[in-house]
Formats: structure tokens, C-alpha cells, sequence
């Protein structure tokens, strides 16, 4: 017995060894990065630290999405996913807030985030998930009914969310009143719980893929060790989680610095660092559709967009009623036309219940297309 616990922990430190590297690192910056980041002058060491930083990151958000997977084994989908999905928003609802009480006054941060989020998540990733797996397996399925419920929401939150506030008229510029505000924020958090209550009880079977029950355990990419319990691999997704978003936030300064050299705009930094933190999800996704598992890639990235809209925007308009501070959530006018095409194109995808590679090219083009707007 002794031996056989033995054995058992060296393989959950062989598993967990990203865990050593992460730890070792985010205390490394936490201790000297006051040093490290105050001089960044010298070019070799400045990208030394980038590439260091940038590669624990994704070695540590491939372990989130291993510990998601194993989550989503013992809960059974969708809850599996649904853990994935609200950690990632809750630790960008807490970035978001932690800079609007300390930073420089920032009134449109919480939009330009929620809007890269929705165009790297709708387009990025969903291009790149249907691209892959309509390459590999010509055409995938997922239930028409949860993306539709997905959809509709994400619509209703990110129109009224993000382009209202540029056509009402009780106050100046693209924001709400108080009032609008207080509804906005009733309105999103009521949207979110009948959704999960519709997702994880009602009406769960929208969310899964019968047809692909019996292949997840040919397909499925879990670490050979079985799945502990789910206090075990929650307790550890949070851990990666927060460390991952602490070393990309260190990331964000070398980034920054990086940036002014080179004279490029500001939101590409801001593209960067939001990349790096959706990176769990992005992973989760890519390797589900590699795996012929659409559906569970379709609950990750939709689930992502719709998180976000339905918990920052009522967070950070909270922050901004009690702090007394202007919270601006209208679009511009390129960024409205970008996110409103997306929404029609994501529709228009989601339409059949089977995608395919053209798809996933359409998709593609529009993140180009929002990647080239960045410098205009």
C-alpha cells in the first residue's frame, strides 16, 4: 500500500510538473521583477524575459486545459466547461476592476476588453476550431439548440451593451444614465442565471452531442493518469489560473515597453496580453475540434463570449456607479460595424448544426480584417 502511494504521488508531481516551473516563476517576478521590469533598455534581456514568461504561460494553460478536461470527465459536460469558462471571466472582471481603482482613469477599458475578447473568441479561435476540423474530418456536428440559446443571448448583450449607449440621448457621449445603467445590470445578470439554469438543468441536453458520447473516449487527450477527485483538479485549474493571468500581466509591461520602441499602437498590446489569458479556452477548443468534439469546443468559446458580456459589464458598471466614475460602453463607428458582422456571420455559421472549412476561412478573414483595423 505504502508503495503503491508512493508511485501514485511521484506520478502526480511527474503530471504537475508545469505547476514547479509556474510557482517558481511568478515567485522569481513577484521577488525581483520591481528589478527586472524598471530597466528594460537592453534589448537581449528584454526579449530573454518575453520569451520566458510567454513560454510558462502556455505550458501552464495547456495544464488549465488538461485539469478542465479531467473536471468535465467526473462532473460530465456541461458543467466541465462551464467551470472553464467562469474562472477565465472571473479573473478578467478582477483585472478589469483592480485597474480602473489603481490605474490611470480609463473609462473605455472595460469595452475595448469585452470587444477583444468577442472578436478574438468569434473570429480568432472559431475560425481556427473550423478550420482545423473541417480540414480533418470534412464536415462536424454539434446541437443546434444550445448554440441558438448561446446566440441569442450573446446578441442581446453585446448589441445592447455595446451599441445602445451610442443612440441614447439622456446623456452625453456613448454611456447610459444611472438608470440605464441599473437596468443593464439587472438585465445581464438575470439573462445569465435563466441561461445557466437552462444549461444545467432544464435543458442540458441542448449542449451535448449524443452521437458523440461513445467517441470521447477514443479521442479524448487526458494525461494517462485517471482523474482524481473534482476538489483536487478545481483547487488546481483556479491556482494555474491566477498565476498564469499574474505572469501575463508582467508580460503586459515588457510588452508595453516593446511597443513605444517600436511606436505600435496601444491595443495590440492590449491584443496580446488578451490572447495570452484566453489561452486556456483557445487551447481547450482547438483540441477538442481536433478530436472530432465540436460540441464541447462550441460550449467553450461560446460559453467564453457570453460569460464575459453577461459578468463585466454588470461588474464594471457597479465599480463605476460606487465609485463615482464615467463608464463608456458604446463602440466606435468601425468597431460597431465589426462587431455587428460578426454577429451576422456567427449566425449564419451556426445556422445548419454541421460546419465545414469554409466556415472556419470566413471567420479568419474577419479577425485579419480586425487585426489590420487595430493600426487604422
Amino acid at each position: 500500500m505504502t508503495a503503491a502511494r508512493t508511485a501514485g504521488f511521484r506520478s502526480a508531481v511527474m503530471t504537475e510538473r508545469p505547476l514547479i516551473f509556474v510557482v517558481l516563476t511568478a515567485a522569481l517576478f513577484l521577488w525581483f521583477g520591481g528589478v527586472w521590469l524598471d530597466d528594460l533598455s537592453a534589448t537581449v534581456r528584454s526579449a530573454a524575459l518575453f520569451v520566458w514568461l510567454f513560454g510558462v504561460i502556455v505550458w501552464g494553460s495547456i495544464a488549465v486545459v488538461r485539469h478542465a478536461d479531467h473536471l468535465a470527465a467526473l462532473v460530465g459536460e456541461p458543467f466541465g466547461t462551464l467551470v472553464l469558462t467562469l474562472s477565465v471571466a472571473t479573473i478578467e472582471i478582477m483585472t478589469i476592476a483592480v485597474v480602473m481603482l489603481t490605474g490611470d482613469d480609463n473609462p473605455a477599458l472595460a469595452r475595448d476588453t469585452m470587444f477583444s475578447v468577442v472578436m478574438i473568441v468569434l473570429n480568432g479561435l472559431v475560425g481556427i476550431m473550423l478550420l482545423l476540423g473541417g480540414w480533418r474530418y470534412r464536415e462536424q456536428e454539434y446541437n443546434l439548440r444550445g448554440v441558438n440559446a448561446y446566440l441569442c443571448v450573446i446578441i442581446a448583450l453585446a448589441v445592447f451593451g455595446m451599441m445602445m449607449p451610442n443612440f441614447t440621448q439622456s446623456t452625453v457621449g456613448p454611456t447610459f444614465s444611472s438608470r440605464q445603467e441599473t437596468f443593464l445590470i439587472v438585465m445581464s445578470l438575470a439573462l445569465y442565471t435563466v441561461f445557466l439554469a437552462i444549461q444545467t438543468t432544464r435543458h442540458r441536453g441542448f449542449f451535448v452531442l449524443e452521437e458523440q458520447i461513445e467517441e470521447r473516449d477514443r479521442y479524448h487527450h487526458v494525461a494517462p493518469l485517471p482523474p482524481r477527485s473534482p476538489l483536487y483538479h478545481s483547487a488546481l485549474l483556479a491556482t494555474y489560473l491566477a498565476l498564469v493571468v499574474f505572469l501575463a500581466e508582467k508580460l503586459a509591461i515588457i510588452l508595453n515597453h516593446g511597443l513605444d520602441v517600436l511606436r505600435e499602437p496601444p491595443a495590440l498590446g492590449a491584443l496580446v496580453v488578451a490572447i495570452l489569458v484566453l489561452a486556456p479556452e483557445g487551447l481547450g477548443a482547438v483540441e477538442a475540434a481536433l478530436a472530432n468534439r465540436l460540441q464541447r469546443a462550441v460550449n467553450i468559446l461560446l460559453g467564453s463570449v457570453l460569460a464575459t458580456l453577461a459578468l463585466t459589464i454588470p461588474s464594471v458598471l457597479v465599480v463605476g456607479l460606487l465609485r463615482g466614475k464615467v463608464v463608456v460602453l458604446g463602440l466606435d463607428g468601425v468597431e460597431q460595424v465589426m462587431l455587428g458582422l460578426t454577429l451576422l456571420v456567427s449566425m449564419v455559421t451556426f445556422a445548419s448544426g454541421r460546419t465545414n472549412i469554409l466556415q472556419g476561412a470566413v471567420h479568419l478573414m474577419l479577425f485579419l480584417g480586425y487585426l489590420m483595423l487595430i493600426w487604422d
